[in-house]
This record gives structure tokens, sequence and C-alpha cells, in this order.
């Protein structure tokens, strides 16, 4: 296919010229996307890959005989805003015919609704109007919307002051417009997805998908499809269940739908003992392990690992709840069949999915205190049932016993994230994924699963040339845990030392864990004005506020040292605009712990794309991708610069090096002194444009 890139450019960029590597991003979102195809691609900071990515999408929409709509998924506001900004850019540069693109911007509906009743989960943001006053404001707000793209928060003030509610015109609002701009929930969520999209008016076959920060979709993916058990569920679901009896009753009256969730009641009932049974041997269990692994090292066995937590088989879970229909339904002998007969193995689904949408659907109140998660003690356990039966027969999922809280717990793991965003996205218009740090794009394309025929894969160059991010290897410390000591930990302060004392402003450093960060970090002395250190406990507001501290301290003339983790808010969920930061330090890599969620990852991978990629994709690679993370914090523009420091000299090892960039240079150093020269030499030659 030929495409005019300089046309769709002149139509849809949100500025005047492509820069390096956007242009070659424009053509194959459009190629892919015209063919109901994906894209994946590995786009660095400075790209321009929104711009991108919404030309293309935008394009091809236009072109498409239904209606289309244009589904922006990112995780975090900050880019919500970005995205409307672009959007306003692409409108002012529209000439001729051409019609104005429109945008939704939308985000929880906890964040957008003052009030919603716990009972009827209705909002009670309209309260105390009339409705004819409600039925103008809901119209003057919904032309609001269309008129000119808005930023949520301008879409609340709107709002606020008609007495509507804002979520629901936006939802109603929706059907008309170019580009929705939401949470990655809205698609790879089952429940919101099913709820959402019918109610927005979006048609999957007719929505195509820009997802960003696609690095992140396999891990909130399979955060997402976590689901809990205990005893304590199983007994409220009970309650909640009578309480569900109680209100089908009062407005339908006694009927067959009351009798078969008064069965589905029975049954939980007996299911409880059943289940209290499943936690006392799971923890009798977990002792034994643990004591065995306690001799197992005092004889001197190396590789022994203390469990914390045991694997439970799907089908063992299975056989409770059969075990409970079977005993309100009086049946004996049937649980001891190895191969059930046909007949009675429909019997038995058959009696599964009666329960669990019984259980997903009970009406009950919900005590939601600020949290998002409105969903009822049934709809959990209904969660759990749905999972048992939907993935029961795959490998990409497992379930978990560990002994935290007071009776323990049992935690489902979704190992495969193509179980949920293959048939999504393969089901849509056409798809880009898109990161900085979506490396290697294969990876994301497998792991995803989406198909080969229809999947083009890209990494674009970095428009940032090496001299102006020079990435330095401590070769001399390391923080595997044979090797910690005293000594390596005070030559990975002198590195640190030196990075600080040749840089002229801010400068981040993080590390695996909060332990590590405390003992390298925290408890030394720092030639800076102030160290401010990341707690585990900090929301979105708390992360903002450093921004601004940052901003005021440079601006004053005074240096601070920012701590953080790998993967936390300051490392990902913070946009360092403007130049904040000059250097960063990242200590150490951050590799996933062994347990049972990571070795049944390690095989579900090993048996699906090979154990040559077992390793790569489940430990090595992701560790990696958060440390590429974490050192494009200070390269938020064209114009940044910054030394990066990486205290690993696992980083030089070619299991590691591989996992990089190959376009990434490194310099390997193990003196503080040559690092601190290296740094002032390119402080003095690569110079910023002044802070306007």
């Amino acid at each position: 296919m030929s495409v005019n890139v300089e046309e769709l450019g002149r139509r849809w960029l949100a500025h005047e010229e492509a820069r390096p590597g956007q242009r070659e991003m424009i053509r194959d979102g459009y190629e892919a996307l015209s063919e109901r195809g994906h894209l994946v691609a590995a786009a660095p900071t400075g790209i321009g890959k929104t711009a991108a990515s919404l030309a293309a999408a935008i394009a091809v929409a236009r072109e498409r005989e239904n209606r289309c709509t244009v589904m922006f998924l990112t995780s975090r506001q900050s880019q919500h805003r970005i995205v409307v900004d672009t959007v306003r850019k692409i409108n002012d540069r529209i000439k001729g015919d051409l019609r104005s693109v429109t945008v939704v911007d939308i985000i929880g509906r906890e964040s957008m609704c003052e009030v919603v009743d716990m009972q009827t989960r209705q909002c009670l943001c309209e309260r105390g109007s009339s409705e004819s006053s409600r039925a103008r404001s809901k119209e003057d707000l919904r032309s609001f919307l269309l008129r000119k793209p808005r930023h949520v928060d301008e879409t609340l003030h709107e709002a606020k002051t008609s007495a509507v509610c804002a979520w629901q015109i936006c939802r109603n609002t929706v059907k008309d417009c170019d580009v929705l701009v939401c949470d990655y929930n809205h698609l790879f969520d089952d429940r919101i997805r099913e709820n959402s999209l019918s109610a927005m008016g979006i048609s999957l076959q007719n929505a195509i998908i820009v997802v960003d920060e696609a690095h992140n979709l396999p891990d909130r993916i399979r955060m997402g499809m976590e689901r809990r058990l205990t005893p304590l569920l199983v007994r409220n679901a009970k309650f909640d269940l009578q309480e569900h009896i109680g209100n089908i009753s009062e407005r339908l009256g006694r009927g067959p739908l009351t009798d078969i969730i008064e069965w589905c009641t029975q049954v939980i009932d007996a299911l409880g003992p059943l289940v209290q049974a499943m936690f006392t041997r799971l923890h009798t269990e977990l002792a034994a392990a643990a004591d065995d692994a306690v001799r197992r090292k005092r004889k001197g066995e190396r590789g022994v690992f203390e469990p914390k937590e045991l694997e439970v088989q799907g089908n063992d879970l299975l056989e409770l709840i059969h075990q409970a229909c079977d005993t309100v339904d009086g049946v004996s002998g049937q649980t001891t069949l190895t191969t059930p007969t046909p007949a009675a193995a429909v019997e038995r689904l058959d009696r599964l999915n009666v329960l669990r949408e019984v259980l997903r659907d009970a009406e009950v109140a919900v005590d939601q205190e600020a949290t998002e998660d409105t969903d009822s003690d049934a709809q959990r356990l209904g969660a759990v049932l749905d999972d048992l039966v939907r993935f029961g027969d795959t490998t990409g999922h497992l379930f978990c016993f560990s002994p935290e809280g007071r009776a323990g717990r049992i935690t489902s793991h979704l190992l495969d994230p193509g179980l949920v965003s293959g048939p999504v996205l393969n089901a849509s218009a056409g798809a880009v994924l898109m990161s900085g740090t979506l490396y290697p794009p294969s990876m994301y394309a497998d792991l995803l699963n989406l198909p080969v025929k229809r999947t083009t894969i890209r990494s674009y160059p970095s428009p940032f040339a090496s001299q102006r991010r020079p990435v330095v290897v401590a070769t001399d410390v390391t923080t595997t845990y044979r090797q910690r000591s005293p000594a390596n930990t005070a030559r990975m302060q002198e590195h640190l030392r030196a990075l600080i004392q040749a840089a002229p402003g801010h400068v981040a450093v993080f590390a695996p864990s909060y332990a590590l960060l405390e003992e390298i970090v925290t408890d030394a002395h720092w030639p800076v004005h102030r160290t401010i250190v990341e707690s585990s406990d900090w929301d979105k507001s708390k992360a903002d506020e450093v921004l601004s501290v940052l901003e005021r301290e440079r601006d004053a003339g005074r240096k601070v040292l920012l701590a953080g983790t790998f993967g936390a808010r300051l490392s990902e969920g913070v946009d360092y605009r403007g130049g904040l930061l000059d250097a960063v330090a990242c200590i150490g890599l951050p590799i996933a712990p062994p347990g049972v969620v990571q070795d049944g990852l390690k095989s579900f991978v090993g048996e699906r794309f090979g154990k040559d990629k077992s390793w790569r994709y489940t430990m090595t690679q992701p560790a990696v991708n958060r440390v590429l993370q974490a050192m494009g914090r200070p390269i938020r523009g064209i114009d940044d610069r910054a030394v990066v420091l990486l205290l690993e000299q696992r980083c030089e090892q070619p299991m590691y090096r591989k996992c990089f960039p190959g376009d990434l240079q490194m310099v390997p150093m193990s003196d503080p002194n040559g690092l601190k020269r290296l740094a002032e030499r390119f402080y003095r030659r690569v110079l910023r444009p002044p802070t306007p």
C-alpha cells in the first residue's frame, strides 16, 4: 500500500513537520489499521508517538464507511491531558472542509460522581434540580463537550456548575465523538467492557484502539484478573444472597427466580465448611514444607528457599463446589467420578453456570469508601467461579494459597494475559500498541496473543543521540544477594556521590526495594540541599507535589536528590517536564523473587513460546524494562539531556545486555573519579535551552 505521509501529516498531524521516526510511525500505523491489523511500536520518548498514533488512527477512522471511534487507552491521567491537547492542536491546523475532531475524556465513575447511592448504585449528582432544568443542562453540557476538546477537569467543573452528572453525560456523548480517552479497564476488564461499550454506543468491531504505555498492559491485565478466596468471603456471600432474595421478592414477589437464588444460597452455605477445611489443610501442608526447607538448609543444601505459599489446583476448588451442590441436591457418589459420563458432565456444568450467574448478578448494597471496587462479596465469589470455568483447562492460570490475613487466602493469577487481550484486540477495527520501553516489541506481540499475519512489529530509532544521554555502567558493584557487603554499599555510594557532585541540577535514584533504598540512600549524607525519599503509601497527589518542589528548588538554584523504587510512582507515573532532572542512577536489577506464581509463569511461557524465551520473557527482560523506564525519566523532550548511571555490573553480562536496545551505548567504569570527570565534561559540552 502506497501511503502519502505528507498528505496525512497536513491533515491530521498536530504540528507542521514530522519528527525523525514519526513519519515512519504514521505510515506503519496507517497501513496496519487500514487492513484492520495491529502495530506494535517501540517508540522512544521524543518521537511524538501520541501525535503519530492519532494521525494514523483518525485518518483511517474518517475513511471507514461505518462510524468508527478511536479509543485512546492510557493508565495515567497526565496522559489524558496530553491527548486532549494534541487533538486541540490538530483542530487548530485543520483546513478546508474537514470536520474538527471531537473528544470525550472520561475517568472512573467514582472520580466523576460526587455521591453514589450504595443500594441502587445510582449517582446523586442531580438531586435538588427539576427534570426540565436537568434536561436543558444536560444538552448544554453535551454541546460543551462537542464544541471543543475538553480535559476531564473542565468537564467536571462545568457539570458541577450545571448540577448534572458529568459521568453520565460523557458516556451518552461518546457515540457522537471521534476520540474517547479512557483507562485500560474499559476494554480489558470483562465486566466494565460489557457494561460500558454498549452504553456508550461503541461497537468493538468499529473501534480503533490505541494503547499508550503498552509495556504495562500484560501486568495490568494480570492484576485486573486477580481474585481472592477466603472463608470469610464465602460466609459473606451467603448473606449477600439472602439480601438479594429479599430485594427480588420485594420487587417481583416469590417465584422461580427466588427459588433458584434460594438454591444458590443453600449451596454457598454448604460450601463454607468445605472451604474452611481446605484452608486448615493448606496451613498444615505449608508449615510442613517450611520445616522441611529449614532442615535441608541446615544440612547445607544450596538453592533451598523457605516456601511462603502453595499452589492450589483449580480442579480441587471446583470439586468443593460440586460437593456443596451435591449436598443440597442429595446426590451421592457423583463426586467420586474421575471421568463423569457426558450427561453428568453437562449437568455439573449447568449447575456451575447457574451458580455463577446468580452470584455475579446479586443485588446488594456495597460499601464503597472511596474505592473503585464496588463489587459485593457474592459478586467476588462469582468472579472466582467464573475464572474456574473459563480458564480451568488452560495452563495460563493458577491458584496460590498464602497464610496472609487471619485465615489465609487463595489468590487466582492469570499467567496468560493473551487470554483476555487476544479476543478483544482481534475483534477490534485495528490497534496501535506503543511505548518507549516496549522492548522487544515481538515479546509483547507474543504475550498479548496478536495474530502474526495481521501484526506489524517496529522499533523506531531514538531522536536522542548517544551524546545527549551517556550511560555509564559501574562494573565494581552489584545487588546480587551473595555479593552484598558494607564494602559493596560504600562503592555504590561513592559512584552516586560523584554523579551528584558533577550534575548541575536534580538527580534521581531508583532501587529494586525500599529496603535497599534505605540501606544505600537514606542512611547516607549527600551533597544536596534536600533528599526526598518515596514511601510505599504515596498517592498521585503526593507525587504531583514532588514536581512542584523540584521546580521551586531548581528556580532557587538548590539541588535535590530524589529517591524511589522501580515500578512505583516516581519511576513511571511522573512526567518530569521541562528538564527537571539532570541525571538518574539505577541501583541493581528488579528481578522477580522465586515463588509459586513466578515458577508457574516460567513454566507457562516455556510451554507456549519455547524454553529459550522462558527466562527472558519472565525474568531478565521485565527487570531491564523497568530499568529502562527509570532511565527515561530525565528525557522527556527533544532538548533534554542527562547522565545515566547503572549501579550493577550484571548489565554488562550478555544475558542482560541483549535485553537493552541495540543502539544503546554503555560505558563500563569502576572509578568514581572517572565518572565525575566524564559527567562534568558532558554538562559543559551539552547544554539545555534556558528554562522559559
